[in-house]
């Protein structure tokens, strides 16, 4: 039997396609060249079928003398497969050298026939490159629209106390996250604050004490009195006018903090925004389980019973 070069060998082969293979080995060229060609003329056939036909045709009318339709056959079969050759160890060689002398004839065209095929191949394979991308792209698309529908908004949400704004020292501006005017007040707030401490320690250090005898209804009475020697008495005045100056500028910029604190207070402040992917399946809790059994005893049976959970 003649063989060749031909397509895939998993298409699906036509029926008549067989029946005519056989009689071409029964050596009933004349009815296979004739329903050959009438199977061909019918169309719907695949490449592989087609060639399987052209060859046996071809052979057939080689076999009948029939040149031309041969020839006719043969050129069909190179146009769809050129660079098919015959099976010598089962086709006569004159068959073969009659095929050969074909393709010597056509050798112009079936080249552009092979480089068509090749662009095609190519284009093929372009195309089936572009479409793998094209279903990468739209699986990791569809992977990250899947994992975005999954995710979660997650907010951290900061309490702040509405009581810090009445602490001294710029509390109130550090629980706010601001921490340039919360220095400022603590600075301001601490200088003042030593000042009039010093000061108060400083006037006190000027009083001086001493006792003092009256006389009493009840007879000669000791007292001990407190007051300042008249040469200190500026020092005393500028003292007191610092004590209280500064003291008074402490509750002064205090009172501005509070205030500074209140005007921009917030009860919560997003502190963090973040997507969150939730667990799939939530942790699965195990319900208590009670027991309740008998065994028995020497002098009868108990009753245990036990509480897992």
């Amino acid at each position: 039997m003649a063989s060749g070069t031909v397509l895939a060998a998993d298409e699906p082969v036509d029926p008549e396609v067989n029946a005519l293979r056989a009689s071409y080995e029964y050596g009933r060229y004349a009815e296979v060249l004739d329903r050959a060609g009438s199977r061909i003329d019918r169309g719907r056939l695949s490449d592989k079928d087609l060639a399987e036909l052209h060859k046996l045709a071809g052979l057939s009318a080689f076999h009948l003398n029939r040149s031309e339709d041969s020839s006719r056959h043969f050129r069909a079969l190179l146009r769809l497969e050129p660079d098919f050759n015959l099976d010598p160890f089962s086709v006569p060689p004159p068959a073969v050298a009659w095929l050969d002398g074909i393709r010597e004839q056509m050798s112009a065209e079936l080249e552009l026939v092979r480089q068509e095929r090749r662009l095609r191949v190519e284009r093929e394979r372009a195309e089936n490159e572009r479409r793998e991308r094209e279903r990468v792209a739209t699986e990791e698309q569809r992977r990250r629209v899947e994992e975005l529908s999954r995710q979660v908004m997650v907010r951290e949400v900061e309490k702040r106390s509405y009581l810090v704004n009445f602490v001294p020292f710029g509390a109130g501006q550090f629980q706010q996250g601001r921490t340039g005017m919360g220095t400022l007040f603590a600075a301001a707030e601490g200088a003042l604050a030593i000042t009039s401490i010093l000061s108060f320690f400083a006037y006190d250090s000027l009083i001086e004490t001493r006792k003092v005898t009256v006389d009493d209804i009840h007879g000669p009475k000791d007292l001990t009195v407190s007051y300042i020697p008249t040469a200190r008495k500026p020092q005393a005045t500028l003292w007191k006018r610092l004590k209280w100056g500064t003291a008074g500028g402490f509750y002064a910029v205090y009172a501005a903090g509070v205030v500074d604190a209140l005007v921009n207070h917030q009860d919560q402040v997003v502190v963090q925004t973040h997507l969150e992917t939730p667990p799939s399946t939530p942790p699965r809790s195990t319900p208590p389980a009670a027991n309740l059994h008998l065994y028995p005893t020497p002098g009868g049976a108990g009753v245990g019973f036990t509480l897992a959970f």
